[in-house]
Order: structure tokens, then sequence, then C-alpha cells
């Protein structure tokens, strides 16, 4: 019977520290953009094709969320960008808590757009705010054409999608045009960017979307 309120204080907990993370955000004139999609849907390597593709334009910040490991974060640092690791420990989400400890260790003030990759999952990770000015999706070609189908929320609470490894379009059923059908029928106004980490398709539009953001 108390199963509803102590879900709510969770959440009220978590959407204070949301709120504190987004005033200072807004305070160091950062813009930070929550990634959201599901492991294997090319989440760093878009960060670090963008960040290339930013680079002269908007300094870049990465918070990297993770089960464990920091594998991710070493190929950002590699790259030359200032990361902080999260580890979750088993949770299927970042949420505002961690971020702000984050946000803590971040040089903020050397930083214009703030990418904020979370754990690779389409589903918990839609319910926390974290902060962020604006949610990124990323869906991939070899996940199938069917995913708004089956995980519609996802589609429906973000403001963009990248539809990645779309050099892999020429050799995999998928319909691009139901695609992106399904996606606009939950969420009409969203941009549809359709790009490819590895051989760089698109990434210029997307590149110049985020610039917008952080203008």
């Amino acid at each position: 019977m108390s199963r509803i309120p102590v879900v709510e204080r969770i959440m009220k907990a978590n959407d204070d520290v949301a709120a504190s993370n987004r005033q200072l955000l807004d305070e160091h004139g950062v813009h930070a953009v929550n990634i959201i999609a599901a492991p294997g849907a090319g989440k760093t390597s878009l960060i670090l094709a963008v960040s290339v593709a930013l680079a002269g334009r908007v300094r870049v910040g990465v918070i990297e969320g993770d089960l464990a490991s920091d594998v991710d974060a070493q190929k950002v640092r590699a790259a030359g960008l200032p990361v902080y690791q999260i580890n979750t420990g088993g949770g299927c989400h970042l949420d505002a808590r961690q971020v702000r400890v984050a946000l803590d260790q971040m040089p903020l003030d050397e930083i214009d757009l703030l990418l904020i990759e979370n754990v690779g999952n389409l589903v918990c990770p839609v319910n926390f705010v974290l902060g962020e000015h604006t949610r990124l999706g990323i869906s991939s070609v070899p996940e199938g054409d069917d995913k708004p189908h089956k995980y519609p929320t996802i589609f429906a609470n973000v403001d963009a999608l990248a539809l990645n490894k779309a050099d892999l379009l020429a050799f995999m059923p998928f319909d691009v045009a139901e695609f992106e059908r399904l996606v606009r029928s939950l969420n009409p106004e969203i941009a549809v960017f359709q790009v490819s980490s590895t051989v760089g398709t698109g990434i210029d539009a997307l590149a110049d979307w985020l610039a917008g953001l952080a203008a």
C-alpha cells in the first residue's frame, strides 16, 4: 500500500536535484544533452564523431554512464575531451544525484555543450530527469525498424532522434520511411537525423543542430 508514496518521494527527490543541476549548468552557460539509447546503438562513437565536427566551434564535455568499467571514458579522454565516468553498479539509468557528483568535478567554465551518455536502456532513463536541457535518442539500423512499436515512450520523450549506422541500410531490411512515420506519430515535432559514425553520413547536420543548442 505504501509503494506509490515511496515512488513519489524518490521521484520528487530526483527532480529537486535535477532542478539544482539545471541551475548550475545555466550559471556556467552550459547546455546539457541527455543521450538515451539501447546498448550497442553507437552512443560513444556518435559522441566522438560529433565532437570532431564541433571542434573549434563548441567546447564539448562528456559524462559517461555505464554499469561498470571506464572503457568509453578512456576513448573520450583520448580524444582530448573533459570526461567524468559514472558507474551505476547495476542501475539501469543515471539519476540527478549521480550527475551532480559529476558536475562538481567537471570544468564547467570550459564547456559549452555537455553530452551525458546515459546507461544503455530504452526504458528506465526516460523517467529520470538529470537537469538536462535537451534529450537526444539514438536508434540504430541493426535494431530494426519496429522499435517505435516496442518502446514508444522513448521516442515520444526525446527532442531529436539519430538513426545511427545508416551505412548498413544497403545490407539490412529497414524501412526508413515507415520508421520515421512511426516516430512522428508519437512525436510530431521531433528532429530526425540519419547518421553513420563510421563513414560520417549526417554527422555535420547533427553537429550543426547541437551547435545551435549551445549558441
